[in-house]
């Protein structure tokens, strides 16, 4: 089996050890083996990126425009090909995984543009014969470090934007998913990025992780709340620019004007889809008394006609958990409700033709936003209901979270759907739509635990890859 190797200073080199991508659909399927850089790798990475700095944020922003967008067309002219090995090695199935390849293809795509958008400013004077200007500049060496749920979009739009700009970059893809993060990195240097500028380093966060974040200028983030509080500590220390987005605990609210129908659609796709493994998922679904009981029976009826299989598989719905230890977390939590009081439909391992890590989704009825399950983020096919009397009382609950990633509300009155929008303490807020799914050109964060740091995608993205300069001239 061919080994996939590390990219540092323009050449695939090895590391210094291996590790298997495992098939969560079937264990006995190797999606490749994967090389793990050293610490010393890291720092030569860096170096490397220090090093090409100069050059890369000195060319002019069509060259930066033309590499993107020869990347953004080969990725989506290879979407079914990069689909199916997304699928494999992550577990979504194949339109999911097809869905985000073309995604990452219009990130880079949009940040081929974006480069050329670039704007500055001039101030009029307030002193006779002096004009002010304000530029933007790149931000310097940024480490990428992203996780193992979203492995092509993610990065795309991390490295889009930081190559837009003028950046150069070292990034560490997650150790469970780093097939798609190599792939991406190879097209992008066969479509003209210079050695050094954009460098790969593969392995566990425990290794590769703190060198990364001691040596680079800025650090974009996208994983656990752990992890991000880790490296908000060590990157205050040397003074290192950082962009955090962690976890999420995403209400939403039912009300009884609710379309039924509507309702249990946002339901299913936001809470299920994609094995639940978004950080924008429905995971407390709050539901007022009047429509409480039709809701969970027509969520019920449409979780028995779900079908959860092989990720590449005609037919499949939802695909399996990530990995052993994702699955265990997942009935560890489901476990938890019960012992809480709560009563569980699903939430159940399953056999399937191969061996993998299948999971019925759970819903849990019964339960209160102060329970165990309503706190802490699980990060599956898992949704707890919450019976409210009222939209107030709703609002007030879906509020009632350490996190403020993304919430929604499903109600046929525009007051209400005003109101939830102006007071829910979120950074995305969903009107009759999942809580789970954003654009590409729009600004994606949260607040509270859930994000840190300027905003990711879209125009916004300018804030963290580039820093302003303020210039005074008297000519």
């Amino acid at each position: 089996m061919a080994l996939f190797k590390n990219f540092i200073a323009g050449e695939w080199v090895e590391g210094v050890s291996v590790s298997r991508n495992i098939n969560p659909s079937d264990t006995n399927d190797v999606v490749g083996e994967f090389a793990g850089a050293s610490a010393e790798q890291v720092e030569q990475a860096i170096a490397a990126a220090r090093a090409a700095l100069p050059a890369w944020a000195r060319t002019t922003a069509q060259v930066r425009a033309e590499v993107l967008l020869k990347a953004a067309d080969e990725i989506l002219a290879r979407s079914a090909e990069l689909g199916e090995l997304l699928s494999r090695e992550e577990g979504k199935t194949l339109a999911e995984g097809t869905g985000e390849v073309i995604r990452a293809s219009h990130c880079l795509r949009y940040f081929s543009g974006e480069a050329i958008r670039m704007r500055g400013e001039i101030f009029p004077p307030v002193r006779p014969n002096v004009t002010v200007e304000i530029t933007r500049e790149p931000a310097g060496v940024v480490g990428v470090i992203t996780p193992w749920n979203f492995p092509i979009a993610i990065p795309a739009w991390k490295i889009g934007a930081a190559l837009a700009f003028g950046n150069t970059v070292v990034f560490k893809p997650a150790d469970l998913t780093p097939a798609c993060g190599w792939a991406l990195v190879d097209i992008l240097v066969r479509a003209g990025v210079p050695n050094g500028v954009l460098n790969l380093v593969m392995g566990r966060g425990s290794v590769v992780g703190n060198p990364l974040v001691d040596g680079v200028d800025a650090i974009t983030f996208t994983g656990s709340v752990p992890t991000g509080r880790n490296i908000a500590v060590r990157a205050i220390g040397t003074m290192t620019k950082i962009q955090l987005e962690m976890g999420g605990k995403n209400a939403l609210v039912i009300l009884d004007d609710a379309d039924l129908d509507v309702a249990v659609e946002c339901t299913v796709n936001g809470a299920f889809y994609g094995t639940g493994q978004r950080c924008t998922a429905s995971e407390r679904i709050i539901v007022t008394e009047g429509i409480h009981d039709r809701f969970i029976n027509a969520v019920k009826e449409r979780m028995a006609k779900t079908v959860v299989g092989h990720a590449l598989k005609k037919g499949t719905q939802i695909g399996p958990v990530v990995d052993e230890k994702q699955l265990e977390h997942n009935l560890k939590y489901v476990e938890i409700a019960r012992r809480d009081g709560a009563t569980i439909f699903g939430g159940e391992r399953l056999e399937r033709e191969t061996p993998g890590f299948y999971m019925s989704p759970a819903l849990m009825v019964g339960t209160d936003n102060a329970m165990q399950i309503n706190r802490e983020e699980v990060f599956g096919p898992v949704a707890s209901i919450i019976r409210v009397k009222n939209y107030d009382e709703a609002l007030v609950k879906a509020n009632d979270s350490e996190f403020g990633l993304s919430s929604g509300i499903c109600t046929t009155s525009l007051k209400y759907a005003k109101d939830f929008q102006r007071n829910s303490e979120s950074g995305l807020v969903m009107v009759n739509l999942p809580t789970a799914g954003l654009d590409y050109h729009v600004p994606f964060g949260g607040r509270k635990g859930s994000s840190y740091g300027p905003r990711e995608q879209g125009t916004y993205a300018v804030e963290f890859f580039t820093t302003v300069k303020t210039t005074y001239m008297n000519p």
